[in-house]
């Protein structure tokens, strides 16, 4: 049986948050959440490691970004899933380059809506990864395009230009 996306989204939620709640690694939050389904599924294992890994390596980049756009809002006062679907969402953004960043957005959002205690959870997940979306696209620091491709709009309007 294959392993879904979201199934290995969830349970980095369920590990971030038991960092966030008990003095313990990310690694070792994570590794108890691992199902033998996800463990046989050499792709669940690699987009696992690959989002848990960025979430890990540049959490604090991660939560700068996400401070710069939760005005007169403390990191602290953030609810700890909503801070958390931030982080794994804003990971896929910046550092899988395979997954469109709209997708990591809607996943975020429904994710919000399932594990949140509050309907306004997902609004404010959705306008903090939109602004920051905006934000590092106008910056230059997204690239992608479509399905997630890095974008090629230069290189097309190369294509259709006439040879001299």
């Amino acid at each position: 049986m294959k392993t879904y996306r979201r199934q290995i989204r969830e349970k980095i939620l369920q590990a971030l948050y038991t960092i966030e709640l008990r003095d313990t690694d990310i690694d070792s939050a994570a590794g108890w959440l691992l199902t033998r389904e996800i463990l046989d599924d050499a792709n669940a294992m690699k987009f696992f490691n690959i989002l848990i890994g960025s979430i890990k390596e540049h959490m604090s980049e991660i939560d700068r970004y996400i401070s710069n756009h939760t005005f007169n809002w403390d990191m602290s006062r953030i609810a700890i899933i909503d801070k958390n679907i931030l982080r794994m969402a804003l990971a896929e953004i910046l550092y899988c380059e395979d997954i469109p960043p709209k997708v990591s957005i809607n996943e975020a959002i429904e994710i919000a809506k399932k594990f949140s205690s509050t309907d306004k959870s997902s609004k404010f997940v959705n306008g903090i990864l939109d602004a920051i979306f905006n934000e590092l696209k106008t910056q230059g620091k997204i690239h992608k395009n479509g399905r997630g491709l890095i974008d090629h709009s230069t290189v097309k309007l190369q294509k259709t230009e006439p040879d001299k």
